[in-house]
Formats: C-alpha cells, sequence, structure tokens
C-alpha cells in the first residue's frame, strides 16, 4: 500500500481492498485494547466483526476473563515457587516482576496464589522506606529467613513514573520494564540484604495453554462462529459472571480492566485482601 512519509498512517483503505480481494465473510480479531479498538474500525466500515480478548494482563473492559491470563499466572506462580528455594537458602529477598501494564491483577492474582509477603500493582504507587521496613518484618518472621515480592512492570513509587525504554508502537506505547530491578536496588540500599531479582518477562506467555486458558479460547471459537454464522456483527466474546457471553465490542473503548483496590487490595500493607468470597465471581471482581 502506498502511503505518505515517515510516522503513523491509516492502511484502512488497503486492508478494505484486501479483505475484499480475499473474499473474507467475517473477521475475528484477537488480542487486547489497541488490537480491540481497531476491530471496532472494521466494523464501523461495514466490516462483520466478531472480536476475542486475549491479553494475559486481563484488561480488557467487558469481559471477566482474556485468554492467556491464567497460564501466565499459572507460569509465575510456578516460577516463584521454584525461587524459594534459592532464596531461603541464601536468605535473602526475591523481587520477582511481572507483565501488567495499567493493571496490576497479574502481580496481584500471582502474588495471592503463591503466597509472596508483598504484592506490588500498577494502581498503587509504593514507599520504598515503608516497603522496606515491611519486607525486613517478613523476613525475620519467617523461619528459613527470606521474603519475596511480585512487582507489575506498571507498578510506580510515589512520585516517580512508568519505566519506559524504546520506541513507542504503533499505538503509541513504549516497553515497560526495570521497575523491579530498581525497586531491588533500593531495597539493598535500605536493609542491607542480598537481592534476587528476577523478571519473569516472556517465559509468563509462553509454552503451552494450561487447562482453563484452553477451555476457554475453545470455548470463544465456539461462540465465534456462532455469532458469525448467525450473521452478528460488532460483537466481543466475553465471559461475565461465569457466564459465556457477548457484548457490544465498544465497550472496549470505555476504559481499561483495573484491579479493585478498595475491594482486593491493601494500600498501607501492599499485599492482597481477599475476605468474604462467597458471592464473588471466579475472578473475584
Amino acid at each position: 500500500a502506498d502511503h505518505p512519509g515517515d510516522g503513523p498512517h491509516d492502511l484502512t483503505p488497503h486492508v478494505l481492498r484486501v479483505l475484499d480481494a480475499l473474499g473474507i465473510d467475517a473477521l475475528m480479531p484477537i488480542g487486547g485494547d489497541d488490537t480491540l479498538s481497531y476491530a471496532l474500525r472494521m466494523h464501523e466500515e461495514g466490516v462483520p466483526v466478531i472480536a476475542i480478548p486475549k491479553t494475559m494482563d486481563n484488561d480488557v473492559h467487558g469481559t471477566d476473563y482474556c485468554i492467556g491470563f491464567s497460564t501466565a499466572v499459572t507460569r509465575g506462580v510456578e516460577f516463584i515457587h521454584n525461587l524459594r528455594t534459592s532464596t531461603g537458602s541464601h536468605e535473602r529477598i526475591a523481587v520477582v516482576e511481572l507483565f501488567g501494564r495499567y493493571s496490576g491483577e497479574t502481580s496481584l492474582i500471582t502474588g495471592y496464589l503463591a503466597g509472596v509477603d508483598r504484592a506490588l500493582i500498577s494502581e498503587v504507587p509504593f514507599d520504598v522506606d515503608r516497603l522496606a521496613a515491611l519486607i525486613m518484618e517478613d523476613k525475620a518472621a519467617n523461619p528459613s529467613n527470606y521474603a519475596m515480592i511480585t512487582v507489575s512492570e506498571g507498578a510506580t513509587i510515589e512520585g516517580g513514573e512508568m519505566h519506559l525504554t524504546g520506541e513507542a508502537d504503533a499505538y503509541g506505547h513504549r516497553k515497560l520494564g526495570g521497575i523491579g530491578r530498581e525497586t531491588g536496588e533500593l531495597l539493598k540500599e535500605r536493609t542491607g540484604v542480598n537481592i534476587i531479582f528476577q523478571e519473569v518477562a516472556y517465559l509468563m506467555r509462553s509454552g503451552r495453554p494450561d487447562s482453563l486458558d484452553l477451555m476457554v479460547a475453545t470455548n470463544y471459537a465456539v461462540m465465534a462462529a456462532d455469532l458469525a454464522l448467525d450473521g452478528s456483527s460488532g460483537r466481543m466474546v466475553a465471559l461475565r459472571s461465569g457466564v459465556y457471553t457477548d457484548v457490544p465490542v465498544s465497550v472496549t473503548g470505555e476504559g481499561v480492566k483495573r484491579v479493585d483496590v478498595d475491594e482486593l487490595y491493601d494500600v498501607d500493607e501492599y499485599r492482597p485482601k481477599v475476605r468474604h468470597v462467597l458471592g464473588k465471581p471466579m475472578f473475584l471482581y
């Protein structure tokens, strides 16, 4: 396709020509909020669209579950449990950085299920001195004299900003990463304890999906095919309160789904706060 100069440019006319030339009956975009924003654009251009939410951050508005989330959490929990051996034997503090740009759900839920001492999330800036005091209490209370922390890649220190690197992608987002390493260095300065820093990164999204992801992905595919065969368009398959359903793809533009801090997070203790789960959805909110 022809386009003027460098920088962002709209290739929608070319995309429409290609879809027409290929005789595409329905388009099924699969991805996160950026991908799904273009799914809405295609629908507005008259292309039959059935969207499928897929991002391990689990932050697409309009659905409780995105493909990839369970596998990412499973990988994170396993990684943390494996890391306990070295952390405990050397009596150190482990800082584990996990994916999660605007939503800290991966850090929150992984930390909750792995039983880490503190979990830093994107939604709540943290005070390093406060964190250092808390983690030293955790270490002292542990018979093996070690402590563990999870950190969302989008987490920030109070008064600071996200750690951004590299050039922006097509949607204007630069890569995140580095807050975990900085947190570890600052904790070592304040506590004198050696730190084990590990960035799980792409290991969270690699390999075979776990059974829950496989179940949801398969059923999303069946539902998307059914919607397309029924002539629907501009819809997104979803899970809401444990029930498979579909919603307008436009809901993805209403915001990013973030951790319900009031319900699930202790902002003073920097850890999950899960109480009274009776009647809550499977993923708690």
